[in-house]
């Protein structure tokens, strides 16, 4: 049975079981069809192959469309993805025009069932997530730059603090120019507790905080040199060197990493195998990069290649419907995570969404 064969018959199958649901609802479940096995691509005979990314010992079985929505929700732009101590996986998201629920987190178990949702009042500016284990307390650091904030939250959305334009930098003529896109909170060490916020969609500083949330200083700024950056849209704290953490920062727009020590100081490049890097994870030596430009990028402890998945020149496919991509080909990552099994989640930023699993195999 083809693709739209199998949806045709779905639909139908719904229609009957939903009565005088209405084409609404309809609409919004179409928004989030099944989750699809990748098939056919991987060069195997039959078509009906599993489609395998990676080489080596890091091949991954593709499954697009991982987590099952209720038809109360519609993905939007897919930003940003993390994981708890439970296993229970977070997508942030945009929220899709015929979404009638206005939530723009939602949470699903390791097996990809729906479990909860919250915050409407990140619909439009969902972008950066990230999970943070702290004193055996967990917690979500959440930014928005259309609101110009950062907040740290609950893993069920209670607010602890939120965080504006830090006019006190001396860098901002009025807060509308701050656009913070993600967060990074060092965990381990003498600075544990410091974080560092990226202003990628804004003035192109990060700034630095201390254990109590108070600000320390501001660095980067806008410009291609040593030090300068350019959309600096991701960044984590780089624990694979236990001696000496720096902060990485995906400097997209200069189409580079760039690192820096924690006390704000240039401390090198990466400018090989990058297209337009978009944030990090990192699991036993091993950079997780997702890449804007149709593709993720697993980097050694050196940050030398070890392999790209999903490698295409999608891009200008985001803006298409659903029936239009290819699987096992991305589109625009934008964001990705190691889970606690060894597979990746890779969420997209295409405008009805996408979820991928990669199984590790």
């Amino acid at each position: 049975m083809s693709e739209m064969s199998r949806r045709e018959a779905v639909r139908s199958v719904v229609t009957t079981a939903l009565g005088v649901a209405g084409s609404a609802g309809m609409a919004t479940w179409l928004a989030q069809p099944p989750r699809v096995h990748a098939r056919g691509l991987a060069g195997g005979k039959s078509g009906l192959e599993p489609i395998i990314l990676g080489e080596g010992e890091h091949r991954y079985e593709v499954t697009h469309d991982w987590g099952t929505l209720p038809v109360t929700h519609a993905w939007g732009n897919t930003h940003g993805v993390c994981q708890d101590a439970a296993g229970n996986v977070y997508i942030k998201h945009t929220v899709h025009a015929s979404s009638s629920s206005p939530d723009a987190i939602v949470v699903f178990d390791p097996m990809g069932k729906f479990v909860r949702s919250f915050g409407a009042e990140y619909k439009g500016g969902a972008h950066g997530l990230h999970y943070s284990m702290e004193e055996g307390d967990e917690f979500l650091y959440l930014c928005d730059p259309n609101r110009g904030l950062v907040e740290k939250t609950t893993l069920d959305g209670r607010s602890i603090w939120r965080k504006t334009c830090p006019m006190e930098s001396g860098l901002y003529n009025n807060a509308s120019e701050y656009k913070p896109t993600n967060i990074a909170v060092s965990s381990k060490g003498v600075s544990r507790g410091t974080f560092f916020i990226a202003d990628g969609y804004g003035k192109s500083w990060i700034h630095a905080y201390n254990l109590k949330g108070d600000y320390v200083r501001s660095f980067g700024g806008p410009g291609k040199e040593r030090g300068q950056v350019s959309c600096p849209h991701g960044l984590m704290i780089d624990h694979r060197d236990p001696t000496t953490p720096r902060l990485v920062v995906a400097d997209r727009s200069n189409r580079r990493l760039q690192y820096f020590h924690l006390d704000g100081r240039h401390a090198g490049f990466v400018t090989e195998n990058l297209k337009s890097p978009c944030h990090f994870d990192q699991r036993d030596g091993i950079l997780l990069v997702p890449d804007l430009d149709a593709r993720v990028t697993l980097l050694d402890k050196n940050d030398k290649l070890i392999c790209h998945l999903g490698d295409g020149e999608n891009y200008g496919l985001r803006g298409q419907p659903r029936d239009k991509f290819i699987p096992g080909k991305f589109i625009a990552p934008h964001s990705a995570i190691f889970t606690q099994s060894k597979d990746i989640m890779v969420v997209e930023w295409v405008e009805v969404g996408r979820v991928t699993l990669l199984r590790k195999v």
